[in-house]
């Protein structure tokens, strides 16, 4: 057993994220992945479920759902393993997180002053709201770290999505944003890690396989990481919910190598199976061209000698049409 928890597993993504306690190490890693284009100052953890319309949809359940202080909204994902349309879902969170929005009242009761008379009717005059105020957006933000590679996204660790318009580039919406991290892809050194938000990386990649933090993350925040993430502080419920998501982890894990290594077999024995085929074809075909191209040198050969045709044709199989061109 590792001396931190592997944030791979959905339990312990959320023991070092999705906790209160892990709020300051959340908002570190996002302002990393946001720097320049946002910074937040505080956000609070709101209900993970999303209930859908759909009857055939339970609910969505969000790794982490976050509103900031600002009013942004902030889905959190974690994905160990690769299934299909994976992109396609995570359009629909983020879809469906932005039009849960629209549904919040745009003008709030107005109350009459305390010791009014209840017999009295008064008329609140207000100016009414305006058709398109309904549509007023916050921005949703969707991070989606996968331990996988998805092979609809660029070969890359980072790719980041936004509506823009496809002649120039240019940012048409601002408040629909997606950010994908591919670990595999991230294959830098800790001594090649030298913004924090570089480190933060690599540890959550790395930590699984430490005993203890490396000497070379000294910012604070490991310190605090390094807390939150040991084995050792887990509540007793949280280290058997914990142990069973490593078991699942490394089941799944050891499924996914071993259908990796039929699918490169089965590979490899077609590849070998076409060659041989294609040797195979390959000789039949040579040995009918070269029966083809002996006939007509018989056939040339029989009529210098001025055997006649039909005997020709007989002797070759050739039609006298071919013949006759010889």
């Amino acid at each position: 057993m590792a001396h931190f928890v592997n944030p791979f597993t959905d339990i312990g993504f959320k023991i070092i994220f999705g906790q209160p306690a892990s709020k300051e190490l959340l908002i570190t890693l996002l302002n990393e992945l946001l720097a320049g284009e946002h910074h937040i100052e505080d956000l609070t953890f709101i209900d993970k479920e999303d209930n859908s319309d759909n009857v055939n949809d339970r609910g969505i359940i969000f790794d982490l759902y976050c509103l900031t202080s600002s009013g942004e909204y902030i889905i959190v994902e974690m994905q160990n393993r690769w299934h299909s349309n994976f992109l396609d879902r995570t359009l629909y969170y983020v879809c469906r997180a932005i039009s849960r929005l629209i549904e919040r009242p745009i003008t709030d009761e107005v109350e009459l002053p305390i010791g009014r008379n209840d017999n009295v009717t008064d008329t609140v005059n207000e100016a009414p709201p305006r058709y398109g105020d309904r549509y007023k957006l916050s921005t949703v933000y969707g991070i989606f770290l996968m331990n996988f590679k998805e092979g609809k996204l660029e070969p890359k660790f980072r790719t980041d999505t936004v509506v823009a318009d496809r002649e120039n580039g240019r940012t048409v919406n601002p408040h629909f944003r997606q950010i994908y991290l591919q670990f595999p892809y991230f294959t830098k050194q800790l001594e090649e890690c030298e913004t924090l938000y570089d480190k933060l990386i690599y540890a959550l990649k790395n930590m699984n396989e430490w005993n203890r933090m490396p000497d070379a993350l000294k910012e604070q925040v490991f310190k605090h990481l390094e807390r939150l993430a040991a084995v050792a502080n887990l509540s007793e419920a949280n280290r058997v919910a914990y142990d069973k998501a490593v078991d699942r982890f490394y089941v799944s894990r050891i499924y996914e190598e071993d259908m990796q290594d039929r699918v490169e077999n089965a590979m490899r024995e077609g590849r070998e199976k076409g060659m041989k085929e294609g040797r195979e074809e390959g000789l039949k075909e040579g040995m009918k061209e070269g029966m083809a191209k002996g006939r007509l040198e018989d056939a040339q050969n029989l009529k210098r000698l001025g055997v006649s045709t039909d005997i020709i044709a007989k002797a070759t199989g050739l039609s006298p049409k071919e013949i006759a061109k010889l």
